[in-house]
């Protein structure tokens, strides 16, 4: 385990804390790099990263509660709790905003966002950015990852509570686990052992941009450490958060293999159950395997892919899986004449796809919003990636024309169609 994630801290990647727990018993519980690079302050375990979107997942039990406690019911319309909900939301269901399924646009795309991240912004002003934009489909007809949903959840438990969101979560989740390393991040506030994030530059890492925390609010405000996290998994799966059945409606995929705030996929023969999360200056993962009591916690105050790969690759590691790091992998020659076949757009999402361009002798490949990076042939159709840990394989029908890629990345498979 300690030779996947020191590949990472080694390439630059990843500074963070890790830690991996099974059964009860803590397997690995250490930090890597800094959480303060100008005063040279190690990471630890203590260390409090930012969490971003794995704040989801509290969001969720937080609304399972209240359905727990007669206050809602998922199935219920948003317009009961809002009056004045806009027209095209009167079908929208809680359990749409949970699943991401309410065709709610995403405001953190929205083109002005980033003039906007660094102002205080109350729920109410957050909800008014997106709710007289028309919906992107109807609700419940597809997936489409959405920060306003989880912000109109955020606003509907402080409503229908009578508590603010962030008191709402430390009463009812973080107290009673004894969760006393978690809380919702403030700038203002003096957090002890709080981490400084960082983001990737020219000649190494730089201070991460600034964002007000209100402005992820119950989307993606919280912060934690690996220990406390390893105190929610084993809450929240060990029932002393939510009810069985509860519990059940969380973790159960309703569309794209996405619950209640988590994610739960299966692939290789077992299931994960997981959430990554990013904002500025940190990512983060959190993967949890029901049958092995097996938890993965990836936390990193460097922004990148690290703590997604790290996590993948931990888990199949501690699954009897061979794990290869791109140090391992031996490059070939592959002629010119193969390699302009695989030239082309592959999408993997509506809104996500892969470039991939002939510079030289040499295939490039560029994600949406990413930079491009160089391919390095395993095979004549296998090729991997050394900036990140992620391999490419493409495949051709039975006349021999390139169709689709699959991307392997942290754990996971996706298939990308030639367009």
């Amino acid at each position: 385990m300690v030779r996947i994630i020191q590949s990472h801290v080694d390439s630059k990647q990843f500074m963070g804390s890790v830690l991996v727990a099974q059964d009860g018993n803590v397997l690995l519980d250490k930090g890597y790099g800094s959480a303060n690079l100008e005063w040279d302050i190690p990471d630890s375990p203590h260390t409090k990263f930012r969490l971003g979107s794995l704040t989801k997942q509290f969001t969720a039990a937080a609304i399972l509660l209240l359905e727990e406690r007669g206050k809602l019911r998922t199935d219920d319309l948003v317009a009961k709790y809002l009056p004045d909900a806009p027209a095209a939301w009167a079908t929208i269901t809680i359990a749409n905003l949970l699943t991401h399924t309410s065709g709610i646009p995403n405001f953190t795309s929205f083109p002005d966002y980033s003039t906007t991240e660094a102002t205080p912004t109350t729920p109410e002003q957050l909800v008014a950015r997106f709710r007289d934009k028309p919906l992107n489909f109807q609700p419940g007809e597809k997936w489409e990852y959405s920060n306003s949903g989880y912000v109109l959840l955020g606003y509907l438990l402080e409503k229908i509570s009578g508590q603010r969101y962030q008191d709402f979560v430390r009463d009812n989740l973080f107290a009673p686990l004894g969760m006393t390393e978690s809380g919702y991040d403030s700038h203002a506030a003096i957090i002890l052992h709080r981490a400084a994030g960082y983001t990737p530059g020219a000649n190494g890492p730089v201070n991460a941009g600034y964002i007000d925390m209100s402005i992820p609010f119950s989307a993606g405000a919280l912060y934690s450490t690996t220990e406390d996290l390893l105190r929610w998994e084993r809450g929240l799966f060990g029932g002393k958060v939510l009810s069985a059945a509860s519990l059940k409606k969380m973790t159960t995929p309703f569309k794209n293999d996405y619950g209640y705030g988590l994610a739960v996929r299966t692939a290789h023969g077992y299931t994960v159950i997981e959430h990554g999360g990013g904002i500025e200056g940190f990512n983060t993962q959190l993967a949890y395997d029901r049958d092995r009591k097996l938890a993965v916690i990836v936390l990193g105050n460097l922004n990148g892919g690290a703590p997604d790969e790290i996590a993948g690759q931990l888990m199949a590691l501690l699954h009897g899986e061979k794990v290869a790091l791109p140090s391992e992998r031996k490059e070939i020659t592959v002629s010119t004449d193969v390699l302009r076949q695989y030239v082309g757009t592959y999408q993997l999402a509506p809104t996500f796809s892969i470039v991939i361009t002939l510079e030289g002798n040499r295939l490039m490949s560029q994600a949406t919003n990413q930079l491009a990076l160089p391919l390095f042939a395993e095979s004549q159709t296998s090729f991997f990636l050394k900036a990140v840990d992620a391999q490419i394989e493409f495949a051709k029908n039975e006349k021999g024309e390139v169709t689709s890629l699959t991307l392997r990345q942290g754990g996971n498979e996706m298939k990308a169609l030639k367009r």
